[in-house]
């Protein structure tokens, strides 16, 4: 199905949008091994995204902001109070690129399904579903400063771009003490249609090793080496690269799904190196912080 054509909207003043039609899919945790359903639903203007727990009685909702943020490890968590929902970063990512600003996502289960590892299915799904365009701007953070957080070993930096010019994400990943990987770099103008082609696809990786002993603990003891990326010293173990450069490829998309956390978009550069998902967080706390957030006009 092609891209609903008021995706591709300017980013600089545009309306918000949602979801056109109800729609869903089915799949697994990494983590938990349970089966679940996630079904995207379109939200009324400034809703936000936000997630409900069909599985519960009472139906919580968790809203996707930083407020929220669950410190977790090797994925990103949401909590309001005594409820919550996991790996939550590849569903993000896909509602973010594509501009989608409001959306409920109804969940069954606390994990999000792992799915190949990439953001695939679920753009998939929102293409799918399509897009309606609602009346209200998009509420927006235009970096005017630099911002940096971490340090010298893994550090992210926010810095001003010409207005209007949306988000660019440039991520610099080094294993250099792992042949198969070892260093790459991409930077990229994050649109709708640049996510499709060089993001969405981009799958989870580990290290043999460290997939060894997750599952020595009990942690996502069905997952195979089909299910995501496995290195050892020659590359992917029975898999195959859909780019030369997944894994920076991916780290990118995992750093457009934490920012999606703003509930806002961001309008400036982002600069990654060896991030994680607690840092790119980190990055999105201090922003809100630092700066105020706008609803530019609309043109005529």
């Amino acid at each position: 199905m092609s891209p609903p054509e008021s995706l591709t909207l300017n980013y600089t003043a545009r309306r918000q949008q949602t979801i056109a039609q109800p729609t869903h899919i089915d799949g697994v945790g990494y983590w938990s091994g349970r089966p679940i359903r996630v079904s995207f639903r379109p939200a009324v203007e400034n809703g936000g995204i936000f997630f409900v727990r069909d599985d519960l009685a009472d139906h919580p909702v968790i809203a996707a902001t930083a407020a929220n943020r669950a410190e977790t490890p090797l994925r990103t968590s949401l909590q309001f109070g005594e409820h919550r929902v996991e790996m939550v970063e590849h569903v993000m990512a896909a509602l973010h690129a594509l501009r989608i600003d409001n959306c409920e996502v109804g969940v069954t289960a606390e994990e999000m399904p792992g799915c190949d590892g990439s953001s695939q299915a679920f753009v998939d799904a929102i293409d799918q579903a399509g897009v309606a365009v609602q009346t209200t701007a998009v509420e927006r953070l235009a970096i005017d400063r630099v911002v940096r957080v971490g340090d010298d070993q893994s550090w992210l930096e926010a810095r001003p771009t010409s207005p209007g010019s949306g988000l660019n994400v440039e991520y610099h990943l080094d294993f250099s003490d792992h042949p198969a990987i070892g260093k790459q770099s991409l930077r990229l103008d994050v649109t709708p249609a640049s996510f499709r082609s060089e993001l969405a696809a981009a799958r989870t990786f580990v290290l043999e090793e460290q997939a060894a002993s997750l599952q020595q603990k009990g942690l996502a003891l069905h997952v195979t080496c089909r299910d995501l990326l496995v290195f050892d010293d020659d590359g992917p173990i029975g898999n195959t690269l859909r780019y030369t450069d997944e894994c920076v490829r991916h780290k990118t998309l995992d750093v457009v799904g934490d920012l999606a956390l703003a509930g806002r978009r961001i309008d400036g550069q982002v600069i990654a190196f060896r991030s994680g998902h607690r840092l790119n967080c980190e990055l999105v706390e201090t922003l809100l912080e630092t700066h105020a957030t706008t609803f530019p006009p609309l043109s005529a």
